[in-house]
């Protein structure tokens, strides 16, 4: 048992059991599984960077699909959040425009298409191979993408704060990276 959930997985059955007891090829049918040789979101978007090594592109894959889900927290990402993480892409993995457009917009995809399901897996990714002021720097990156529109409505402030729980960011150098927008916090400002 794991978690208080059944989980057999035997290699002779022709059905695996996950959690719920519910079989895997009934949630593939439902597209809730992936095969098991299908590539992750983060090699997904990695493959766009064949000209960096491949560490350093899964590296700008997580950073831009992090930057996604704070960008989409909404579910609407606007001119100015696209803009930034566009600048913000080119910029940390050193790419042109079209490099940089191509990494966010199969981001963006890739985010929506598993509807969140491997958030944690791309921000524990992330986590394994940044360092601690990498991790921090993207905290900000994702401050800054939620402000792009002059505002940080509270589902974009509520996913930042998932984001860097994910990436072990103690609560006061987020409670610092949130100070830098304090003035687009909706949550502070008065009803008109």
């Amino acid at each position: 048992m794991v978690g208080g959930h059944r989980w057999v997985d035997t290699q002779s059955g022709p059905a695996r059991i996950g959690c719920m007891g519910v079989s895997s090829e009934v949630l593939r049918w439902l597209g809730l599984e992936q095969p098991p040789d299908a590539p992750g979101v983060v090699d997904t978007v990695a493959n766009v960077l064949g000209d960096l090594d491949p560490p350093r592109a899964r590296y700008v894959a997580a950073f831009a699909y992090l930057l996604g889900r704070v960008a989409d927290a909404d579910h609407a990402i606007s001119a100015e959040e696209r803009d930034l993480m566009l600048r913000l892409v080119a910029k940390e993995g050193s790419l042109s425009p079209q490099d940089a457009a191509a990494v966010v917009t199969l981001a963006l995809d890739e985010f929506r298409r598993v509807g969140g399901t491997d958030n944690v897996l791309v921000a524990r990714e992330f986590a394994g191979v940044a360092t601690f002021e990498e991790r921090l720097g993207l905290l900000r990156c994702l401050f800054a993408v939620s402000a792009a529109d002059e505002s940080v409505i509270v589902s974009e402030d509520n996913e930042i704060r998932r984001i860097s729980r994910e990436l072990k960011i103690e609560h006061a150098d987020f409670i610092h990276a949130r100070a830098q927008v304090r003035e687009h916090l909706a949550v502070l400002r008065r009803a008109p």
